[in-house]
Parts: C-alpha cells; structure tokens; sequence
C-alpha cells in the first residue's frame, strides 16, 4: 500500500505530487496492477489535503491509463507506466544509493552531487546523439 506525503514548500501542486508518488510507486514495484488506491479519505485525512485535490490527482492518473476508477469499490491500478520493468528502478536505486554514500565519504556535498550527475548525464546523452549520427 502507499503511503502518500505532500510538501506545502517544494513549489509543486499538491494534486501533482500525489500524481508523482504514484508512477514512483508503480516504478519501483511499491504497487502493481490490480492494487487499490487508498480511498479520498485515507488520502485526505492521511496528508490533511481538500478532497478535490485527490480526485483531480486520481483523475489524471485514470486519463494516462495507470488507474481505473470502479463505481463504489475504489480505484484500481490498470497498468505500469511505460518503461523498463519495476525490479529495474529497485536494482539501479540502490547502486545508485551506494555510489551516494561513496561519494559523500569521498567529502562531495549533495550540490556537487548533482553538479556531477548533470555533467555525467549532459555527456552521456552528447556521446549517445553522436553514436546514433554515426549508425545513420
């Protein structure tokens, strides 16, 4: 089951950050399909948000075809959303998670962190683009 949070500071709509919990969820295998969704209650009395904020999060979720919405029963999870398989974000989180303490041990702060991975992610996809231009 999912547990949603909702921060009021991080400039996100609320709605959206419910939106997000969920495909991380359905990402990392936290839900599959045929799990149900905590009900608008749960959610509201859970992160203390208006009720239409749930249903507009839920209703968006059901126009992208993750959630199914069954007259009185709840909402349902319909399918994954597209890209590799559930295990796949587990296994690399916590490669990923070790490479963070290692380079945090190494004296990096979390700004440096990020400033490498964007560097590393800028020239992944440069090498990648000049790779595909060679194969055409």
């Amino acid at each position: 089951m999912i547990s949603f949070r909702v921060d009021g500071r991080s400039g996100v709509p609320p709605y959206l950050q419910l939106v997000q919990q969920v495909r991380q969820a359905l990402r990392m295998g936290v839900l599959t399909v045929g799990d149900q969704l905590p009900t608008v209650r749960e959610v509201v009395a859970a992160v203390a948000v208006n009720p239409n904020t749930v249903l507009k999060a839920y209703r968006d979720l059901e126009r992208e075809g993750l959630v199914q919405a069954r007259a009185g029963q709840g909402t349902f999870v319909a399918s994954l959303p597209p890209g590799p398989p559930p295990g796949t974000h587990s296994r690399l989180g916590r490669s990923l998670a070790h490479w963070v303490r290692e380079a945090r041990e190494s004296g990096l702060d979390d700004e440096s962190i990020e400033s490498l991975l964007r560097v590393t992610l800028r020239a992944d996809s440069a090498a990648t683009a000049d790779s595909e231009e060679e194969i055409a």
